[in-house]
């Protein structure tokens, strides 16, 4: 999901939404650490409780979350050829495409953080050292170019190589980290045509006004030079404008586009972080953890 920060997320969403998600609404809305008091245990002296830690655990260490990306890769791979001989085949929606696609060279967009660079140790330092997401310490983990590639994305961004599709990443990590992105994107094996391909926070885009961190002008951007075959991303934002981020709006976007997901939209998996946690909260981050935490177990379902 390019990666949404927090605060130019929500203060340009109350004036939405990111890869962090977030946002990083993106982009990624960036994730959030509870910390409470420490609890004494056998391996740590002082281990705190983390709302993310089972989240970063599964996407690390169960076989699962690996299944999962190769499947939804695998699946992408076998509608290349069939979106690539419909020529009226698009993958922007109808607001987002100002031009006509036909006779444009084809593109898949997609989203870097969570999609197809896997942060979670980031995550993880998070968790070991009680500590938030800050742009100061995602900055640095960007700068170490370490971050590895999600399963099954390689494999398949190389399938869409070969058959002469550009790969375009629309990400929420800020213009800034443009270098040191593209560095770690070639590093692990994925197809950089030129740096035109990164289109991050920031990226200039003529008559459009960008909304936060919202990807609907760079999208545009996008579907000006390019036949857009198909979308991948770990946030709703990736795909399609989020408005209204609350879980009510969320649910009909997908609702209207359900028939898109797994034909022109892939979906990946990414429990850490992400614009649906805020729209639990009323996207206030600025209350206190308590609140905060109160306002999800109030979302739980508990099937009375």
């Amino acid at each position: 999901m390019r990666r949404v920060f927090t605060l130019t997320l929500f203060a340009a969403s109350l004036a939405l939404s990111a890869c962090k998600t977030t946002a990083p609404l993106a982009a990624t809305v960036a994730p959030v650490s509870t910390t409470e008091a420490p609890v004494a245990s056998a391996t740590s002296n002082a281990t705190a409780p983390h709302d993310n830690l089972n989240a970063v655990l599964w996407m690390q260490r169960s076989a699962e979350y690996g299944a999962v990306t190769e499947t939804i890769y695998r699946a992408a791979t076998d509608r290349l050829d069939i979106a690539l001989k419909d020529r009226r085949w698009d993958a922007l929606v109808a607001d987002e495409r100002s031009n006509a696609s036909t006779g444009l060279p084809p593109a898949v967009v997609m989203d870097v953080d969570e999609t197809v660079l896997d942060n979670s140790p980031y995550q993880a330092r998070l968790i070991q050292d009680g500590q938030d997401y800050s742009d100061v310490t995602w900055d640095l983990w960007v700068a170490e170019k370490k971050a590895k590639a999600v399963p099954g994305v390689v494999a398949f961004t190389k399938a869409a190589n070969a058959r002469g599709i550009t790969v375009l990443y629309i990400s929420n990590r800020a213009t800034h980290l443009k270098e040191a992105t593209i560095d770690n994107l070639k590093a692990v094996g994925l197809p950089v045509k030129s740096d035109d391909v990164f289109l991050g926070l920031g990226t200039f885009v003529q008559d459009c006004e960008q909304n936060g961190s919202e990807k609907d002008c760079r999208r545009r951007l996008a579907g000006q030079k390019y036949r857009v075959l198909m979308q991948f991303g770990d946030q709703l934002g990736d795909f399609v404008q989020v408005i209204a981020n609350t879980p009510s709006a969320r649910a009909e976007l997908v609702s209207r586009y359900t028939n898109w997901f797994g034909e022109r939209w892939f979906m990946l998996p990414n429990p850490s972080y992400g614009s649906w946690e805020p729209a639990l909260f009323n996207n206030a981050w600025g209350s206190p953890a308590g609140e905060r935490r109160n306002l999800k177990h109030d979302a739980l379902d508990l099937s009375k």
